[in-house]
């Protein structure tokens, strides 16, 4: 009984099989069809060899949603050169709620204004891809994942000890603030908190002193995350005014559009205000979340099929119509063969007889 229904079962799973079985003695082979069958196998492993390169790699998912989280402070990492002695600036943050955020977490340090050769590169270098990224806005992901992705995005340091006096202030370190709109300032004197208003102590500082050219090397807020070139890294400005002020316009979240501008303080001519640079930031109440994904695989092994089916089908389909349009060609060029004429000898066809016409020759022997 066993052995009958194992027989049936098999009968049944043969019954199924919908995957054709032709001899090799009625397969005809052709050079055409040779030729087709290297294309396309030579097709589908270079698609496989792409398709799993595709597989590896990882794409950037952006995933907004509302902060919630009004309480937490924000941080802002600064790292800008004034031409300037440290002891003539001061750098402070006053916010749209009036609170005044001293400069405890930056540190001053003397510098020389001038970059050296290799940092001079550096920031040509810089100021090209953030020009190819304003044209490109996908190349921000491709370098966040491939080319700057683990290396250093800070300006190099300095190899060779500089024999030149230092003529300049190096201001960097990261401020927490709150997350309101506000206005970083960098200015002439350092700042003093004051219960009515913002202030700073300039007056011993001489007007002919004054040089607000200025090099933003790294500008962000938040977390500082590698491979992330920000929208004011690399700005140099240089000036020959002694009162000057320079505005930058930065929205923070969800897109960073930078704006600027700068002109001369001149109050004869109306031009009013305080010589220095000012970056005067919006908050956004959205939060970006950024996660790199990859391709799992399951998804890798189906597009991996469709690769091989699709190649074979298509190329099936393609061998067949090339081969029906040269038949059809070469039954309608063909030459035509000459008919032979047909001569039949015989007896019975004979012309040579005796009698007049029409009369019986009769029996013959």
């Amino acid at each position: 009984m066993r052995r009958q229904m194992r027989r049936r079962a098999l009968s049944s799973l043969k019954e199924l099989d919908a995957f054709p079985k032709v001899s090799e003695s009625y397969v005809e082979t052709s050079a055409t069809g040779g030729t087709v069958s290297l294309i396309a196998f030579s097709s589908m492993a270079l698609l496989a060899v792409l398709e799993f390169f595709v597989y590896r790699d990882t794409w950037m998912k952006y995933e907004y949603e509302v902060d919630k989280d009004f309480s937490s402070k924000m941080r802002i990492n600064i790292d800008i050169t004034v031409a300037m002695k440290c002891q003539h600036v001061g750098a402070d943050i006053l916010d749209l709620a009036e609170t005044m955020i001293t400069s405890n977490g930056l540190q001053y340090e003397p510098t020389i204004f001038d970059l050296t050769p290799q940092q001079r590169l550096w920031q040509r270098s810089l100021l090209l891809v953030q020009s190819r990224i304003k044209e490109e806005h996908a190349l921000q992901e491709v370098l966040y994942k491939t080319l700057l992705k683990g290396g250093p995005t800070a300006l190099p340091p300095r190899k060779d000890a500089a024999m030149e006096p230092h003529n300049a202030c190096r201001i960097y370190g990261h401020i927490y603030v709150n997350k309101v709109a506000g206005n970083l300032h960098i200015t002439v004197g350092k700042p003093i908190h004051h219960p009515q208003g913002h202030a700073h102590i300039a007056a011993f500082v001489s007007h002919e002193t004054y040089n607000f050219s200025h090099r933003i090397d790294h500008l962000s807020f938040e977390e500082e995350i590698t491979g992330i070139i920000n929208p004011l890294d690399g700005t140099e400005k240089i000036t020959s005014k002694h009162t000057q002020m320079y505005q930058y316009f930065i929205t923070v979240v969800p897109t960073r559009l930078v704006t600027h501008k700068e002109r001369v303080i001149n109050h004869a001519a109306g031009s009013h205000g305080v010589s220095g640079i000012f970056v005067k930031y919006d908050t956004s109440s959205l939060t970006v979340t950024v996660t790199e994904q990859h391709m799992p695989l399951w998804q890798f092994l189906v597009r991996l099929c469709g690769i091989v089916g699709g190649i074979f089908s298509t190329t099936g389909m393609l061998h067949g119509l090339v081969g029906f349009w040269c038949d059809v060609i070469r039954c309608r060029f063909r030459p035509r063969q000459p008919r032979e004429d047909m001569q039949v000898r015989g007896p019975m066809n004979a012309t040579n007889h005796h009698g007049p016409p029409g009369a019986d020759p009769g029996p013959q022997e």
